[in-house]
Formats: structure tokens, C-alpha cells, sequence
């Protein structure tokens, strides 16, 4: 029963999609505003539908209704009941149903926060957010059914499980958290339409738009964080980009967005940059569509990518859709995106906004590029080119590079134009500091690409420093404030400078640990328990290898203890061998996974790997990765999140 329900609350919202588009037209044709509340009360309508089908679904995975399909391929008897919960978006149907529930809850928020607000746009608004709604509820009711019943001849007992890779707290987190980034430029490309197709491209629909975007990039930012997390504690190569076709595609349109997020700045502050700002936040709604449509189409091999399909089409024609009204609307409103002034000098923060943003976009392009060039050789050619990580390391290095540069040159020029007495000022203490870092990596033996990524890191972040020392400093003096009041009293007053300001600073932090890969060093080898090796300055003792049974899965794990040089103890780490699915009497459904374990420090990681065993001989074969300052990275992310939400929190009425 509970399945025919979903399917009909699917088919009702698709449905009622067409009638609300139908009656916001009659509303925008006569003004009748009988019909702007019905077809509003139909757009609630959806989402809620929307919403309630989504809840069955997880209803049946809980129950492991293996009647199903799509509850039999992604959860078993033995799967926990958190990972029940995840398996919503582990496959094809379910996560594009997770898509649109995301998306229903973001136009509900819309719908009743400016019911009454912004009269011109939202008629149009609701119109772009209901398309989108119903452009994904064709693939699940059309395509991608998540209710589809199983098809056996016979009472399936039990499921396939969820993949072992997604069995992880991270892994479970990291899909919604970027796919709320993804859903959430929706908001803002609908205000943006809305905007072109009123002619009302002023300031209106930048400030609607705003916190949604910041909210966006937030859950955007977050969701790559957590991806590299989870690749880097859970795949096992010690690594936590790779330049997958799936990461890059989740990356793309966060280059467009955090370039969108700074030029429209601009446009409020000057009126420049109009026709800019539309077209960027275009490309950056089409990408989070390509992300989708990477992900699930089965276009490209990921270790990211877990369902095949043949959405890739569809997805390519709504593409296609979207770019060619986008571009219809931009050049027919040429004439009213027109800035009202101009850069008038390159030493103008207005001039380092613009740079920032062709930088961004020169990234995006590249990294565009290198993911789609092997699946245009394959059609061109017929032979698949693979592009890899050498690539997009060689291209997009120096480009992040003099992104970074930028991140610090930016808050020390002053609008309109900086005088040359302000250059000087500001910027002596910066370049002193960054030649001091480069002097020390110099002659500690640093060189190539990290004798300039130090002294770059020690730049920028004495600019952003120097920033926050000289407004505190003259706010604590006007006001007779303690200086930490002072600094806590600027950034909750100015919070979107500020926060912005804590942002570069966790880029800073990131590229500093991006810069330690550098200095990566490995080694595998086999030990017998009670066996030591020495590897880069520390010796590995293999203590024992202990066997172990679990609801869902077995494991060894294998003791070991790190020394140092001078036999001090450094840490002890477990890292496990475990085959999950190890009752399955067919030999092939089995499947192993190596649950690695990490010594973590600010000056390195010890990364340690258990990839095979041997009992009767009590071998153990390891794998071991000294990883120098990846700490940073994530402290960095941690810094940036930070930043976006004081960015992002309110500002109080004074």
C-alpha cells in the first residue's frame, strides 16, 4: 500500500506542476490574484507531495521492504539502521527523489518567507522553482521510479546491501550536505530569470538573493570538505583530491559560485558588473545540473559515481534548455544590464574583485575542460583519452596560485582608486613578511612549487591580519574599547566584511597543507606479528592480528606500535582488513575493504594501511604514508565554514 502511496504523491505533484504553471499564467495575463493564491497553494502543494514520497521511501528502507527494488539493491537484513537511513541516496532513484525533496524544502522556505514580498518577481520565481521541481519529477516518475517493485519470480528475503565505501559517518553526511549546496543556487537562478524577464535587474534581486547564495556556497563548501575527508580516510590511497570526474564536478560550480558571490558585491556597492552577474550565476545553476547529471548518468567511471543509467540524455536536453533561454534573456536585456559606472583605476578594489573573478573562472573552465575531454576524444575519435591528475595539477597550480595572491592584494586596495602613499602603507608589511618565509624555506631546502606557496601563505595572511589589527585598533581607540572587545564588537557589526576576511584566512590554512604534499613519503611491506621496520624516522612494530565478527561484516586488525628514534612511544593505530557480506555462501558477492587508521598531527600524518593477511603465517601486509601538514586542510575548511556562517549570521539593529 504504502508504495502505490508514494507513486501516486509523485504522479499528484507532477501533475499539479502543470496546473500551477498554467494558473501563474493566467495570474501574469488578467492580474487576477484569485489565481497568484491558487497556483501558490498548488506550489506548496508539490513540495509537500514531494516531501511526503520521500518520507515513504525512507519508511520502507527502514522496514527493509524487499518488495522494492530499490530498497533490495541498497539495504539488507544486516545494514544498521543509520546506514537504512543514508541508502536514500546511495542509488539512481533515490537521490534524485532526495533532489527534489531538498529543492521542496528550499521553494516552501521561499514560498512563505516572500509571500508578500517582492510582488514583480515572485510570480516568476515560483514559476522557475516549479520547472526545475518538474523536470526532476518526470525522471522519478518516467525513468527513475524509487517504487518500481522488485522484479523477481520469487519472495526476495534479503537485500544487496549498501557498497562498504558508503558505509562510513562521513560518507553519510557528505552526499546531503552537497547536494544542499547544489539545490540551493536553484533560489538564486529563479530570482535571476525572474529579474530578466521583469526587466527589474537593480538591486532588487541581488539582495533577495544574497544569504541564499551564501547559504549555498556554505553547503557547497562543506560537502567538498567532508568528500575529502571521507576519500582520505576511507579509500586508502592517502590522498583527498584526485581530480575525479565527480569532484570536479562538485567544484565547479564553486568557483562560479564564490565568483558570483563577489562580484555581485560590486553590483551593489557601484552597479557594475550586471550583465556579468547574470551570466555567472547561470553557468553556476547549469553546472550543479552537470554535477547531477555526472554523478548519476554513468557518463563517466568514479569512485565516486555508484549508479549507471540512461538519464544522460535528459539531463543534456535540460541543459541545453537552460542555456539557450538564459542566453535569449541576457542578450534581449542587454540594453537595461548596462553598468552605471566604471573601474577607474586597476589599483581599485573594484579592479581585484574582477581579477578574482576571471581567475575563478579561468579555474573552472580548465578543470570543465579536463573532465568532459575524454568523453569528446571517445566521440570524436572513438578512443577514450584519459585526462589525469598531472593535468589538472600542472594547469590549475599556478592559476590557485596567483588566486591566492589576490586573496591578499584584495582587502588592501581601497574602492575607486588607491593613492600610491596607501600602496606603500599597506602593503610593506605583507611583502616583508613573505620575503622573510621565503628567506627561511630557502635555506631550509624548500624549492619549485612550495618556495612560492609558503612565502604567498605568509603574504596573505599578514594582509588579513593587518586588517583586522588596524580596525580594531582604531576602533578600540575611538571608543576607549579593550582591544579583544574591540575586535569581537568590529566583526559582529561588520559581519559580511569580516567573515569574508576569516574565509581567506582558512584558505590560507588550506594551502598550506596543500603545499605538504610535496613532501609525501610511502612504503609497503609484509611484517610477522612481533616484527619491527623503520621508515621515515620512525620504527613499526606489528604487535598482533586480532580476528574479529560483526553484524554486517568480519575483520583482522593488526596492532601496531610507532616508535620514534629515540624509542619513545608515538602512538598505537589499528587499522582493519574486514570482508564484508562474509556469510554469502556465493564467494562473489563478498566484498573486502580495508578500514586504514591515522596518527594525525599539525606537522604530519602517519597513514597506515592493512591491505592483506595471513594467519596461518600471522603476516600482515601494510601499507604506510608519511603525510606532512594535512592537518591544515582540514583545520582550513574548518576556518572557512566558520567564516561563511559569521558572513552569513545576521547582523543586529543598532
Amino acid at each position: 500500500m504504502i508504495p502505490v502511496l508514494g507513486s501516486i504523491s509523485l504522479s499528484l505533484a507532477l501533475g499539479l506542476s502543470a496546473i500551477s504553471i498554467f494558473l501563474f499564467s493566467v495570474f501574469l495575463k488578467n492580474a487576477d490574484y484569485r489565481f497568484f493564491i491558487a497556483g501558490w497553494r498548488g506550489a506548496v502543494a508539490i513540495s509537500a507531495l514531494s516531501i511526503l514520497a520521500t518520507f515513504l521511501l525512507l519508511n520502507e528502507l527502514l522496514i527493509s521492504n524487499f518488495d522494492i527494488s530499490y530498497v533490495a539493491h541498497y539495504t539488507s537484513i544486516e545494514t544498521p539502521t543509520f546506514y537504512k537511513i543514508t541508502a536514500l541516496w546511495a542509488g539512481q532513484s533515490g537521490s534524485l527523489l532526495f533532489w527534489i525533496f531538498i529543492l521542496s524544502v528550499y521553494t516552501l522556505i521561499v514560498l512563505f518567507q516572500y509571500k508578500n514580498s517582492y510582488t514583480r518577481l515572485m510570480p516568476w520565481v515560483i514559476i522557475v522553482l516549479v520547472i526545475v521541481q518538474a523536470f526532476f519529477l518526470v525522471l522519478v516518475n518516467v525513468i527513475e521510479n524509487p517504487f518500481s517493485p522488485t522484479n523477481a519470480d520469487f519472495v526476495v528475503v534479503n537485500g544487496n546491501g549498501l557498497n562498504p565505501l558508503l558505509q562510513n559517518l562521513t560518507m553519510a553526511i557528505h552526499p546531503p550536505t552537497l547536494y544542499l549546496g547544489y539545490v540551493g543556487f536553484t533560489i538564486p537562478f529563479a530570482f535571476a530569470i525572474a529579474a530578466l524577464i521583469t526587466k527589474d535587474t537593480g538591486s532588487v534581486w541581488i539582495r533577495s538573493i544574497r544569504r541564499w547564495t551564501l547559504i549555498a556556497g556554505l553547503f557547497q563548501s562543506a560537502g567538498i570538505i567532508l568528500g575529502g575527508w571521507w576519500a582520505y580516510n576511507e579509500l586508502g590511497w592517502g590522498g583527498y583530491w584526485a581530480w575525479d570526474p565527480v569532484e570536479n564536478a562538485s567544484f565547479m560550480p564553486w568557483l562560479t559560485g564564490t565568483a558570483f558571490l563577489h562580484s555581485i558585491i560590486i553590483q551593489e556597492k557601484k552597479g557594475m558588473l550586471k550583465t556579468w552577474n547574470m551570466i555567472l550565476i547561470m553557468i553556476t545553476f547549469t553546472l550543479c545540473i552537470f554535477g547531477t547529471f555526472l554523478t548519476r548518468s554513468g557518463v563517466m567511471s568514479s569512485v565516486h559515481s555508484f549508479a549507471v543509467s540512461n538519464l544522460g540524455p535528459v539531463f543534456l536536453g535540460f541543459i541545453a534548455i537552460i542555456l539557450l533561454v538564459g542566453t535569449y534573456l541576457v542578450i534581449d536585456r542587454a540594453s537595461i544590464l548596462k553598468s552605471e559606472k566604471r573601474i577607474e583605476s586597476f589599483t581599485s578594489r573594484e579592479s581585484g574583485f574582477l581579477f578574482n573573478n576571471v581567475i575563478f573562472v579561468v579555474i573552472c573552465f580548465a578543470v570543465f575542460w579536463g573532465t568532459i575531454f575524454p568523453v569528446l576524444s571517445e566521440a570524436v575519435q572513438g578512443e577514450k583519452i584519459t585526462v589525469g591528475a598531472p593535468f589538472f595539477n600542472q594547469v590549475n597550480v599556478p592559476i590557485g596560485l596567483l588566486l591566492l595572491l589576490f586573496t591578499g592584494i584584495g582587502p588592501l586596495l581601497a574602492w575607486r582608486r588607491t593613492s600610491k602613499e596607501a600602496l606603500i602603507r599597506n602593503f610593506t608589511i605583507p611583502i616583508l613578511f613573505g620575503i622573510a618565509v621565503f628567506i627561511a624555506c630557502f635555506f631550509l631546502g624548500i624549492r619549485e612549487t612550495t618556495l612560492i606557496s609558503f612565502p604567498l601563505t605568509g603574504f596573505v595572511a599578514a594582509a588579513i591580519l593587518i586588517e583586522f589589527h588596524r580596525g580594531t585598533q582604531s576602533r578600540s581607540k575611538r571608543f576607549n574599547e579593550p582591544f579583544f572587545t574591540a575586535l569581537k564588537t568590529l566583526i559582529s557589526r561588520n559581519r559580511s566584511r569580516y567573515g569574508g576576511y576569516i574565509v581567506h584566512l582558512g584558505i590560507v590554512f588550506m594551502f598550506i597543507g596543500f603545499s605538504g604534499h610535496a613532501f609525501d613519503s610511502e612504503l609497503e611491506f609484509a611484517m610477522k606479528t612481533g616484527e619491527i621496520k623503520e621508515f621515515d624516522g620512525y620504527k613499526f612494530e606489528l604487535v598482533s592480528i586480532t580476528p574479529t565478527e560483526r553484524p554486517n561484516h568480519i575483520a583482522w586488525i593488526a596492532g601496531l606500535n610507532i616508535w620514534d628514534q629515540e624509542n619513545q612511544l608515538v602512538t598505537r593505530l589499528f587499522p582493519e582488513k574486514r570482508v564484508y557480506f562474509h556469510k554469502d555462501p556465493n564467494p562473489d558477492k563478498r566484498q573486502p575493504h580495508s578500514e586504514l587508521d591515522i596518527h594525525s598531527t599539525l606537522v604530519k600524518d602517519i597513514y597506515t594501511i592493512f591491505s592483506g593477511v595471513d594467519m596461518e603465517q600471522q603476516i600482515a601486509y601494510l601499507k604506510i604514508m608519511i603525510n606532512p601538514l594535512v592537518w591544515w586542510v582540514w583545520f582550513g575548511g574548518y576556518v572557512l565554514i566558520f567564516g561563511t556562517m559569521i558572513a552569513l549570521w545576521p547582523v543586529k539593529e543598532h
